[in-house]
């Protein structure tokens, strides 16, 4: 009796039916995406200093019985890598040991997505089909949750934790994001109405302790004032008016589906903007001012008088995103060929230096925004790449970790975790 296989975390968040996926082939390059060698000798020789510094020989950490879809690394406890799989179980790596040093069977369903509770790491929570779990590394091998949500209608596909760990957020294939709140250990709210089809990912903004922001696969990227349940401002990426859209005639023609976002953490503001990194299913990886977004469909809503209690939603999302100024990551600069699959701020060296990004073209770049910042948004974009690692196998996630060495963790399509070593 044939088994159909369970989804990669990337799939089940891009396309609802793996056999579908599977068929699609990524679409030839129009004449301004030229192979990355043919962009210039600059572009070259970093991915020949890659080669000299060996960062394409892994460590490979084995502990999973099925494909690997997350992973996050610890802030207090320097080497502490956890991951979760396919196979329901979450283990839990010490750099400096050889073998995973426990693993937590959570259930039979595929684990989508981790979060440490921040302030006290020795508390994780784990999404699961339609549940969060809480457990307590502490309670050894009696792997029995602390706390259990089962308020997600659909499948989730990202859990995150506020700064100040009183709210969690869990987003799901039906477009609602649930907030819970971790202290009365009940829903808080329910976000819904700024997703018309799955919402992909979430993060809280660490500045603003009343904000989240979430991403799906209709293109549109939601900022929410989560205590009132309202969006703030929505940005449409498959809308032809918006600048640098997918809708362009440069771009790869997949949809710019909104896999992953990642924000900066409280330390990194001090030479960061309040930013959102965005990975989109064109292969774009767009950073985006969230402040002056937020304050920019503000100062437009606040300009046409109000009647009664009428939504000015479809104002905020219509107004002309083309003047504000974002940092647009494509294939063009060097940039990824197929879907974006995960971004993060690296941890290690200074602190959010580089935006890290992977794809489904078996790659992952490290962009230096801060030279973008740091010559105030006039240097040559093309510039910004980094580094390049060609990988064999796609990316479901990726973390980094604040070490020199062994500092970028990868879950791809297999059940063997990498790590690399970049800088």
């Amino acid at each position: 009796m044939y088994t159909k296989p369970r989804k990669p975390a990337w799939l089940s968040r891009a396309y609802p039916d793996r056999r579908r996926a599977e068929s699609i082939k990524q679409p030839p390059l129009t004449a301004t995406a030229a192979p990355l060698e043919c962009r210039g000798k600059d572009i070259i020789h970093r991915q020949r200093g890659l080669e000299e510094l060996g960062v394409m020989d892994p460590r490979r950490l084995k502990g999973h019985k099925a494909t690997a879809t997350y992973c996050i690394a610890s802030h207090d406890r320097p080497g502490l890598v956890v991951t979760a799989g396919e196979d329901g179980c979450v283990c839990w790596f010490d750099l400096r040991c050889k073998d995973a040093q426990l693993i937590m069977e959570v259930g039979t369903e595929p684990v989508s997505s981790l979060c440490f509770k921040p302030g006290n790491e020795n508390f994780l929570y784990v999404s699961s089909g339609k549940d969060v779990k809480c457990f307590d590394v502490h309670l050894g091998n009696s792997w029995k949750p602390l706390e259990s949500y089962s308020y997600n209608k659909e499948e989730i596909n990202q859990v995150a934790c506020n700064l100040k760990s009183t709210f969690l957020a869990a987003a799901d294939d039906g477009g609602d994001i649930k907030i819970i709140d971790t202290n009365q250990k009940c829903l808080y709210k329910t976000l819904r109405s700024g997703h018309s089809s799955i919402c992909s990912t979430v993060q809280f903004l660490p500045w603003r302790p009343w904000e989240v922001i979430t991403g799906g696969l209709d293109s549109k990227l939601v900022m929410w004032d989560f205590s009132k349940g309202r969006p703030l401002k929505i940005v449409d990426f498959g809308s032809p008016n918006l600048k640098n859209s997918s809708n362009t005639s440069s771009q790869c023609f997949n949809p710019a589906y909104v896999h992953s976002i990642a924000v900066p953490e409280i330390d990194m503001l001090e030479k960061s903007e309040k930013v959102c990194a965005v990975g989109r299913g064109d292969g774009v990886v767009d950073v985006i001012n969230i402040e002056a977004e937020v304050s920019f469909a503000r100062s437009k809503t606040s300009a046409k008088p109000r009647k009664g209690s009428q939504s000015t939603l479809k104002e905020t999302t219509e107004t002309a995103d083309c003047d504000i100024q974002r940092l647009h990551l494509d294939y063009s600069m060097g940039g990824h060929t197929a879907a974006v699959s995960c971004v993060a701020f690296s941890t290690f060296g200074e602190r959010g230096k580089f935006i890290v990004s992977s794809g489904n073209d078996k790659s992952v770049k490290f962009w230096d925004w801060f030279k973008y910042l740091d010559q105030g948004r006039t240097s040559n974009e093309h510039d910004l790449l980094h580094l390049n690692i060609n990988l064999t196998k796609k990316v479901n996630w990726l973390c980094t970790t604040p070490a020199d060495s062994e500092n970028l963790v990868i879950c791809d399509t297999t059940k063997v975790v990498k790590v690399y070593s970049a800088s």
